[in-house]
């Protein structure tokens, strides 16, 4: 499980013990929503650029290909050949951004499917075994992601009935761990935190799943719309109430900067989708800030993406080349491109450990942030 190896002021440096390996903490997870990631990415490229975990969403491999099909190939692991650890999200997400799809009720949620409009319902009983049947690492609990503009009464009743919905959960994720066919009898489950941006429902919602003994927990809710400073003000709020020795695990943020400041607030997992978007559109991450390939002034450029880079991108094509690619939308341009920015955000974390490890993680973030401030590469 979860073992706290170091810390410096609120940042954590931690291993945590999963049936399909160790993650070393802080950790980003790579967005592979349909058990891909977008770009045409395959897992061996994955084990090349340093990935720990690898990230799929509940609800839409329910709806394609269907996750009793997965089941019958033997688990997410099997049918996408990888061997290391694997986050489900439970659909929860798909309550806020399907909203015209989708009516809350005390069961669960009642959708039209955004693929072909056919019903579908999902409450924490049909996501505990959707997720059991993907046989994911860690399975996330259903919830309601209410958005940050909703007011206080609705805000509290949805997080009320996500307390129910996780006590549901919890119930559940042991019966199904418990049975004959199970493919991952040890799957774990992680509880989620909201409550839009009212620091005093999500502190007593903290308390409340903290006493539930989960394996991990997550804050959700948060980069919905918001501001970069009421995100970081939920946090400094909110993560001292969540169990030091557990895993937290800041849901689907962010930038680079966003991620120093989380990590410096005690939050041990990321997620998002920014470096493999960003990429696709020719925006990379650097040392030195973002750079948009599309930029004419790239055109006769021979120089890698970022010099010293040891991405595959950067080992062998020149800026030049990669933007003709994706100028003529060859798929290989939005690849690589792709492939750095994942590499990128990868390579962060594992220097983030380094620094934790050596207690200089206030001089490796301030130096990151100036660097990456001080304007795009010329």
């Amino acid at each position: 499980m979860y073992k706290l190896l170091k810390q410096e002021g609120r940042a954590k440096r931690g291993e945590f013990t999963t049936v399909h390996g160790v993650i070393q903490t802080p950790v980003f997870m790579n967005v592979g929503t349909v058990a891909a990631i977008k770009g045409a990415v395959s897992t061996e490229d994955l084990e090349g650029i340093k990935t720990q975990v690898e990230l799929s969403n509940t609800y839409h491999l329910h709806v394609r290909p269907g996750d009793k099909i997965i089941k019958q190939m033997g688990g997410l692991h099997k049918f996408m050949s990888w061997d290391k650890p694997i986050l489900t999200d439970s659909g929860g997400f798909q309550v806020f951004s399907l909203a015209g799809l989708r009516k809350i009720k005390e069961e669960g949620v009642y959708f039209n499917s955004h693929i072909d409009g056919r019903k579908i319902f999902m409450g924490p009983e049909e996501s505990m075994q959707i997720q059991s049947n993907l046989a994911s690492t860690i399975a996330m609990a259903f919830d309601e992601c209410p958005s940050s503009k909703a007011d206080r009464i609705y805000v509290q009743n949805s997080v009320d009935r996500t307390t129910r919905w996780l006590e549901r959960c919890k119930k559940e994720m042991a019966r199904l761990n418990s049975l004959e066919d199970t493919i991952n009898k040890n799957q774990l489950l992680f509880g989620i935190n909201q409550g839009a941006i009212f620091a005093d429902i999500r502190i007593e919602h903290a308390k409340r799943i903290a006493e539930m003994d989960l394996d991990g927990y997550a804050v959700g809710g948060l980069a919905v719309g918001e501001s970069h400073e009421e995100m970081y003000y939920i946090l400094d709020e909110v993560v001292p109430y969540l169990p030091l020795e557990k895993p937290t695990y800041l849901m689907g943020v962010g930038t680079p900067a966003n991620i120093l400041e989380a990590v410096d607030r005690g939050v041990d997992f990321f997620d998002c989708v920014y470096p493999t978007r960003n990429g696709r559109h020719g925006h990379l991450y650097t040392n030195h800030g973002k750079i948009n390939l599309f930029n004419a002034k790239y055109e006769l450029d021979s120089r890698p993406i970022e010099e010293g880079c040891n991405c595959p991108a950067c080992r062998r094509y020149s800026r030049a080349y990669i933007r003709h690619l994706l100028k003529a939308k060859e798929m290989l341009g939005m690849r690589l491109c792709v492939l750095h920015n994942l590499y990128f955000y990868n390579t962060m974390m594992e220097e983030i450990r380094d620094a934790l490890d050596k207690g200089e993680f206030a001089a490796y973030k301030k130096h990151k942030l100036d660097s990456m401030a001080a304007g795009g590469v010329e």
